[in-house]
């Protein structure tokens, strides 16, 4: 049972990390960048985008290690040139953006057919449901933390104020030890907020 339990999980995961990058690079292309376009990777096919750590080694030792309780990952990032973008500034963020926007537009549509369609469907596709908005919100509420090199700290950068230049400096040069700190100490604060809106969406417990 729980060799399917991760197949499924696993699946939903990667089609939610594959939405979210090729909306990265839809969104980089509507504003005038099409390096996505041109790599192949506005493509809703996994297989452009997989990467052997973040898509399957890591999801494996989550599955493992939280007892089939807890998956989570990442696709390979799509290629973009803010050069190109029409306004880098600000464009930069709209593309950061459009990732977590795309697995929040998931969870929204899956936890209101829960909400209030549970009744019509059987308990292992309300199970399934639950499942894509569980990892969409996490997705989404992981990737807006403002920490580079999440999405969350491109749109920071992009819409911040110039007097914030010094902290942002900051965070441009310790990012990474800022994340893996939080990575560490911090990550448990995620679950409550993804927990609040899955009861929100779905009238159902986390």
């Amino acid at each position: 049972m729980q060799g399917i339990t991760l197949i499924f999980q696993l699946i939903i995961l990667l089609f939610s990390v594959t939405i979210h990058e090729v909306s990265h690079g839809a969104m980089a292309y509507k504003l005038g960048d099409p390096t996505a376009k041109d790599s192949g990777r506005l493509s809703l096919n996994p297989l452009k985008h997989l990467d052997l750590f973040g898509s399957f080694l890591l999801p494996l030792f989550l599955f493992l290690v939280s007892k089939g309780s807890f998956v989570f990952g990442w696709a390979k990032p799509v290629p973009f040139n803010p050069l190109l973008l029409r306004k880098p500034k600000r464009d930069i963020g709209l593309v950061a953006f459009a990732g977590p926007a795309a697995n929040l537009s998931l969870a929204i549509i899956f936890g209101l057919l829960l909400r209030f369609f549970s009744s019509f469907f059987n308990p292992f596709l309300n199970v399934f449901f639950a499942w894509i908005v569980a990892t969409n919100l996490l997705l989404a509420v992981f990737n807006l933390i403002p920490i580079p090199p999440l999405d969350g700290s491109k749109i920071l950068f992009s819409f911040a104020p110039s007097s914030w230049l010094p902290f942002l400096k900051f965070l441009e040069v310790y990012g990474w030890l800022v994340l893996l700190f939080f990575l560490f100490f911090g990550v448990q604060f995620i679950f409550p907020i993804v927990s609040f809106f899955f009861h929100f969406l779905t009238g159902l417990s986390f």
